[in-house]
């Protein structure tokens, strides 16, 4: 494993390999990696999990993670919405959850430069991102899913559609890198953006009461600019509890480290770090001893809720310490300014020499 090194690591005192030791010792031995153990896996956020892996250094974990995928991949690109040890528990298939691995492969090139690996992975990813756009409305959202009987849900989600967009925008780059250009996935991309930016309404359930709904646009890079900034302004006193993070529902006493790390990771996207780095810094110590992260809190009692440690919550929290103090050549991967009109232009020399990496 790696060891990242920075002074501001340091200072927070973050347990890097405590943190990707905890998800790879959930890890199940044919790379299936569930929530906590004996609990469900989803595909977003297995791929999530593995996403830590990667900014752990644990690159064998992340690939047998990937190689589940491959094994499970369904013949029309999706998977299923929930496993249990291997099974599947919830036969929905999800346009998100089926597309994320887009994102996550591209991570995981972004730091290892496993050109090799990028290839083999890339036909799966190909079927992922075909299915997602098959579910697009005329409007230019993702409808979320089929049934387990097959049938269309025509409801479309914004966190869902905000994450189907990062991760076609990651698959645009793949192709990219492959030389196997998509064109449909551009002009997918193009609608599902004016969508999310302009056409709120095409959004037919709405989870304005999920803080996810509140920065998911601007994490994925749909809304940016002076727009992100008064999104993220104007929804600030509903979603934050001062001092502690963010609250996952806006009316219920709960703060979650996943959305709080979240939300660190949209501030850096939007290049306010002062303001990120601040609010990281209101979970670090919501730790157990082994350095692992808890899911989340009440408030003002401070009782830790679930008790289970998470393994994509412990990941993102990861992924929100290399946004902030860019531990891996990953670190601008959610950037604003490392996606110009051509794609992503971000590259390993962003990280500053600060950072040493030591074997």
């Amino acid at each position: 494993m790696k060891q990242y090194v920075s002074s501001a690591v340091e200072r927070l005192s973050i347990d890097i390999n405590a943190i990707a030791g905890l998800i790879a010792s959930t890890q199940l031995p044919g790379g299936e990696i569930p929530w906590s153990p004996n609990d469900k896996t989803d595909p977003w956020d297995h791929v999530e999990a593995a996403m830590g892996l990667v900014t752990g250094g644990l690159f064998s974990e992340a690939r047998r993670a990937f190689e589940w995928m491959v094994r499970t991949q369904l013949e029309n690109g999706s998977w299923y919405a929930a496993y249990r040890k291997g099974l599947p528990e919830d036969m929905t298939q999800d346009s998100n959850q089926s597309s994320y691995i887009a994102v996550g492969l591209f991570h995981y090139y972004l730091v290892t430069q496993d050109m090799a690996f990028l290839r083999s992975l890339w036909p799966v990813v190909r079927s992922a991102i075909d299915f997602a756009v098959s579910l697009q409305a005329p409007g230019g959202e993702i409808y979320w899913a089929l049934s387990p009987e097959g049938r269309l849900d025509p409801m479309a989600l914004l966190t869902g559609s905000s994450s189907v967009y990062m991760s076609i925008k990651c698959a645009l780059e793949i192709s990219k890198i492959l030389d196997d250009p998509v064109p449909s996935w551009q002009q997918a991309l193009n609608q599902l953006g004016e969508a999310i930016r302009n056409k709120p309404h095409h959004f037919n359930m709405t989870k304005s009461r999920y803080a996810m709904d509140w920065f998911y646009p601007v994490l994925a890079g749909a809304i940016t600019g002076n727009d992100a900034r008064l999104r993220i302004d104007r929804f600030w006193k509903k979603f934050m509890v001062e001092g502690q993070g963010v609250r996952c529902v806006s009316d219920h006493p709960w703060v979650t480290i996943a959305e709080t790390s979240e939300l660190c990771l949209a501030l850096c996207a939007m290049g306010n770090h002062r303001l990120a780095e601040i609010v990281f810094n209101w979970i670090c110590d919501k730790r157990y001893e082994d350095g692992s992260y808890w899911c989340g809190h009440t408030y003002p009692d401070m009782t830790i809720w679930p008790e289970d440690k998470i393994t994509w919550t412990n990941a993102v929290v990861l992924m929100a310490a290399d946004a902030l103090y860019h531990l891996t050549p990953a670190a601008g991967l959610f950037s604003h300014q490392a996606w110009g009109p051509e794609g992503f232009i971000g590259s390993a020399s962003d990280v500053p020499h600060s950072v040493s990496f030591q074997r």
